[in-house]
């Protein structure tokens, strides 16, 4: 961690990954909208429970008795469902963590799964105390990556997402022996470009996959002549080539 904004990780590839930490405002921003979006939800049920009875008059198979029975359920639903459901459907998101541009993922940098979106989304019940979100704001005051109690249990952390047309690679390579892979002539701008879609999105593909596309694009090079240095992890060298390709003569 270099700052109190940014989280660094290491990835398995050698590979520094940094994102950007979503502090108190934005995830408060995120909040209110998903409880206003809450809240006209649990007015849609209250609205359904009074239209119950007057379907009944058309329905005669509604029983006039399965209004309130329905609404506990939608309501228990919706306030223990919402923040959960979407996270696992939405890869981390909901709503209003969309509208704020920010993401819950784990703290490898890999997507939570169903159980950690669960576990983090019932710990509301301790971080909403005692009104506010008091425990919750606290908690993530009291320390460096803005972590609430849910996402301690879970070993979640909350960043901001940088849209896809801003992501530029860093070309921050460990070594500088990078800059001297060989290439071939006939590397053209496609091969730019097919490298260059794979650094911007490596991070949002499963683990396995951004291994396998990496490998892959790698195998494509190294056909047309591009050569990796003894030891170079599959990312740098990638880097690598796109940097060459960029600043050949060939290159427009």
């Amino acid at each position: 961690m270099h700052s109190f904004d940014e989280l660094k990780i290491d990835t398995p590839e050698q590979i520094a990954l940094e994102l950007p930490v979503a502090g108190i405002g934005s995830r408060f921003l995120a909040l209110a909208i998903d409880t206003l979006l809450q809240g006209l939800l649990y007015a849609v049920g209250l609205l359904f429970v009074f239209l119950i009875p007057v379907g009944s008059l058309f329905l005669g198979w509604v029983p006039r008795s399965i209004g309130p029975a329905l609404l506990i359920l939608f309501l228990f639903t919706v306030y223990w469902g919402y923040f959960a459901i979407f996270e696992i459907f939405w890869q981390g998101q909901t709503p209003g963590k969309r509208y704020a541009g920010i993401r819950v993922i784990k703290e490898s940098g890999r997507p939570m799964n169903t159980y950690e979106a669960i576990g983090r989304n019932l710990m509301r019940s301790v971080d909403g105390l005692p009104g506010m979100y008091g425990v919750g704001l606290v908690c993530m005051m009291l320390n460096r990556e803005s972590r609430r109690l849910g996402d301690f249990v879970a070993g979640t952390i909350v960043v901001h997402e940088r849209p896809s047309e801003d992501v530029r690679p860093s070309w921050m390579s460990t070594s500088t022996k990078t800059l001297d892979t060989p290439l071939a002539g006939q590397l053209t701008a496609d091969d730019l470009v097919l490298i260059e879609t794979y650094l911007h999105r490596r991070f949002e593909l499963p683990g396995y996959v951004r291994l396998q596309a990496a490998d892959k694009i790698a195998a494509h090079l190294k056909g047309k002549g591009a050569q990796a240095q003894p030891g170079q992890a599959v990312d740098d060298f990638l880097e690598a080539v796109a940097r060459r390709i960029r600043d050949g003569a060939g290159y427009r």
